[in-house]
Parts: structure tokens; sequence; C-alpha cells
């Protein structure tokens, strides 16, 4: 697959299962992003990465990662901010502007703008291992040492029973919850990373690639491959 010609928005929720400021944001990427969203190049790609400070309340959110927490940190500083919140909802790699609530005009900016790189991105299944190979062309010479290429595997409709913490007693359903992320060297044109599909399986695996500057942390662009018809039955 081939990313597009225009920028496609690229949304970013951080979130998790310990904080009860949390659901409310799950159900807006949910509402607003469909699962099987990465059948069209051309369509906002909405990625969910669950932090693991929250842990410390009496739930560990299976979702959550500490490379997730150190993220949202340098996507921080590389805005220009003092400190993190959860929920938070960036769009491009910056804070969601104008109304959430009525998102399409924030997406539809960004959908005009042009590509700062172009993505070539395939995956093959075999069995529980998945390998993705994705290569990127950023347009400017200038910011190609400063991007950084990644993948993620994104899934849906998982589903926890949260029994402690801020959200104990409450069913939280996820959407786009990003399983793995891998990412190559800044200024590295190539990705290739093999890795076993999780055992808990939603209903919307998707590969995920992206390209952004890390100095600014400005998403350059964004191609998402769905893979629920290669996948092997459970």
């Amino acid at each position: 697959m081939t990313s597009a010609a225009s920028r496609t928005p690229f949304i970013e929720l951080y979130t998790s299962e310990g904080c009860d400021s949390c659901p409310p944001a799950d159900r807006w990427l949910s509402a607003n992003f469909a699962r099987d969203s990465g059948a069209d190049a051309n369509k906002a790609i909405a990625v969910a990465f669950h932090v693991d400070y929250w842990d410390r309340l009496g739930w560990t959110d299976r979702f959550a990662s500490r490379a997730y927490t150190e993220r949202q940190y340098a996507a921080m500083q590389a805005n220009g901010k003092t400190f993190v919140v959860t929920p938070q909802i960036l769009l491009q790699g910056h804070e969601f502007p104008g109304n959430r609530t009525k998102p399409k005009p924030a997406l539809d900016s960004v959908a005009r703008e042009p590509a700062g790189a172009t993505i070539e991105l395939n995956a093959s299944v075999s069995g529980n291992e998945v390998t993705v190979n994705a290569s990127t062309r950023v347009q400017d010479a200038a910011t190609r040492a400063k991007t950084a290429l990644a993948i993620a595997y994104v899934d849906s409709g998982l589903v926890s029973d949260v029994k402690a913490g801020e959200n104990k007693g409450v069913r939280l359903t996820h959407d786009h919850v990003v399983r793995v992320l891998k990412s190559a060297s800044p200024g590295t044109d190539s990705l290739r990373a093999t890795f076993a599909v999780p055992a808990e399986r939603g209903v919307a695996p998707t590969v995920v690639a992206f390209v952004q500057n890390i100095a600014n942390n400005d998403v350059l662009q964004a191609v998402a491959l769905p893979l629920a018809d290669c996948m092997p039955r459970r």
C-alpha cells in the first residue's frame, strides 16, 4: 500500500483504564473513527496509546506500556509543554485544535495539506507471526535526518472489566489500541519488523506506519493496512 499524496490525518489518544476521565475519550475515539478506517489510505487514522502511570492506583492496564508513557513525554517536550495529562488527544503530533465534538473541520484542514513524506507499506501473516516492511521518502532534504519511521500493530473491540482503581466496576471497550510499536532510527528510510500476534485478539487488526519529525513532533504522513482477512481463524 502506498500513502496518499495529501496528508492523512493521524490522531493519537493517550489513555488509561485506571483514569476515570479516560472512558469518555475512549468513546469519542470509537464514535468518530471506524474500526476499519485503515481500508482507505485517505481516511483519518486513529491510534490509542495506553500509558502506565495510572497503574499505581491499583489497577494494571494490560494494554499499557512504559514505552507509550515515554512517547507521551517526548511529545510534551517537543511541543514545549511542562506536564502530561490523560486523556490527551493529538492531531499530527500536536494538541487537537478546535472543537473535539465536531472534529471534521480540523481533520479536513489536515487532509488539504500535501504530504511531507511518502510511505510504502506491506505486511504478511504466517501462523501467528506478522512481518511488516515499510519504507519512506521524505520530501524535504533538510528534514530527512530528523524524521523517524514507525510501525504499529493496532486492534479494536478489546473489552476489560475493571476491578480496581478509579474505574472499578466499569466495563470498558477499547478501539484502535496500539499493541506493538516498532521504530527505526532517525534518518532511516526503511523498517522491517516481525512480531507475534497478541494472544488476546480483537476484531480489526491493522498495521499502521507513520513518519514523524522528532524535533517538533509533526507527523508528516501515515498509512494503514487492515489485516483481518489475512489472520488465521481463532
